[in-house]
């Protein structure tokens, strides 16, 4: 993308690896204490916000990884939920300009949400991407489940104009649907727009038809970042894969009763393939944890 020893493309490359790197680096003053369930995912969308304003502190605190030989002193990333991306690494310049070397589209992922994958809608147009952008997803949950601070795994990065591509061209051609081949088009916007727009521009692509208004769930897409979820939901949670628990999770919200809650979990995991024992024991070390927890 970048040629050889080009500026831009080695501060691209000691991005990613800071992204990356993420897990090792994050602090953070948050913690949760003495919620149930149900109140969790009510405050995971607050929470996931105040996750993102800390993933850009922390890229600014480790400078050192992705600016080793300080080639972008006057740089630091900055955060404004009003623009895309929604995270810049900029400079100030003394004229009152503002110079942007790259941007950064960042997005929060609650591993345990009852989606069982990441939600948010990604329906920018390719031409409002710069070359060096990334789409970002930072997977996170709270380290006892219940309670404690948020603890962030390693994130999905991708080029944010090859995303918002892909996304059309799966839109186009490779959707399953019984729509006509007109309805399965993306609408250009009426007047093209370059990287880094002001806020309040028109940004996002129309498809000519969204009955179910799944365009933009760029998690869903085939080929893109499926097989990174899926890796991430075998990830265990205090010794239970993450899978488990987004099952737990969902019979909670639909019951109060906590036999009823775990006799439907165990069922629940047998149909996922697990047999009688290791589904009752599974069971078992939720209900074990839960208690602890409340």
């Amino acid at each position: 993308m970048f040629p050889e020893g080009d500026n831009l493309g080695t501060l691209v490359s000691n991005v990613r690896d800071a992204i990356s790197a993420l897990p090792v680096y994050f602090r953070t003053a948050t913690r949760i204490e003495g919620l149930d369930g149900g109140e969790l995912f009510n405050l995971s969308a607050v929470l996931g916000s105040a996750i993102e304003v800390q993933v850009v502190e922390t890229l600014n605190r480790i400078r050192e990884v992705w600016d080793p030989d300080d080639r972008w002193p006057r740089h630091r990333f900055v955060r404004s939920a009003q623009t895309f991306p929604d995270v810049r690494l900029l400079a100030h310049g003394q004229d009152g300009t503002v110079e942007i070397a790259l941007g950064i589209e960042l997005k929060g992922w609650y591993l345990l949400s009852r989606e069982r994958e990441p939600s948010f809608r990604y329906t920018v147009t390719p031409t409002a991407c710069a070359p060096q952008d990334l789409l970002v997803v930072v997977p996170w949950h709270l380290k006892n489940v219940l309670s404690g601070e948020p603890v962030v795994y390693e994130p999905y990065i991708e080029q944010a104009r090859y995303v918002a591509e892909f996304r059309n061209w799966w839109w186009t051609n490779a959707r399953e649907t019984s729509d006509t081949s007109d309805q399965r088009q993306v609408n250009p916007l009426d007047e093209e727009v370059g990287p880094y727009p002001a806020p309040k521009t028109r940004i996002a692509d129309r498809p000519v038809k969204d009955g179910g208004n799944n365009f933009g769930r760029v998690a869903r897409l085939a080929g893109l970042m499926d097989d990174y979820t899926s890796s991430l939901r075998t990830q265990r949670i205090a010794g239970i894969p993450a899978d488990h628990w987004i099952l737990f999770f969902k019979r909670h919200a639909e019951a109060k009763d906590p036999a009823e809650i775990l006799g439907h979990l165990a069922r629940d995991l047998r149909q996922s393939g697990l047999n009688r024992e290791a589904a009752a024991d599974v069971v078992e070390a939720i209900s074990r944890i839960v208690d602890r927890l409340a």
